[in-house]
């Protein structure tokens, strides 16, 4: 009897545990196809495109994703989903094809700009400002 009730508080103790803990992020996998993962963008870093890719970040980024790119604009806290910080690791070790492609797609409550910066050549320069941040 005394073995059941150890299994039983110690199941309940780890529902609880799990439950009730605050997680850091509700960021999910987004998987990005091979063939935009690979994509090479076709324009440098330069001090051109950088400028470019800012003036386009304030003004379709900036609301959501912050200044500096850590996820902390005005609209973040309205949403379901984690922004993400740009200045980690772990978005600095995505390729720009990736980024291309979340920012050409979007998901859930990142809209897709396919159709709000249609020039492909643009949103590789809000990749190359992203880089910067």
């Amino acid at each position: 009897m005394k073995k059941k009730i150890s299994v039983l508080m110690a199941g309940l103790f780890a529902f609880f545990l799990f439950a009730f803990t605050p997680t850091t992020s509700n960021q999910t996998p987004w998987p990005v196809p091979d063939a935009y993962k690979n994509k090479v963008n076709p324009l440098k870093g330069d001090a051109g495109s950088v400028a470019t890719g800012k003036t386009l970040y304030n003004q379709h980024c900036k609301s959501c994703h912050g200044t500096k790119g850590k996820g902390d604009g005005t609209k973040a806290a309205q949403l379901d989903t984690d922004c993400g910080d740009f200045t980690k690791a772990s978005f600095k070790a995505q390729t720009d094809g990736a980024l291309f492609y979340k920012t050409f797609e979007g998901r859930k409550d990142m809209p897709s700009y396919k159709k709000k910066i249609p020039d492909a050549n643009d949103i590789w320069a809000v990749v190359n400002y992203m880089r910067t941040l």
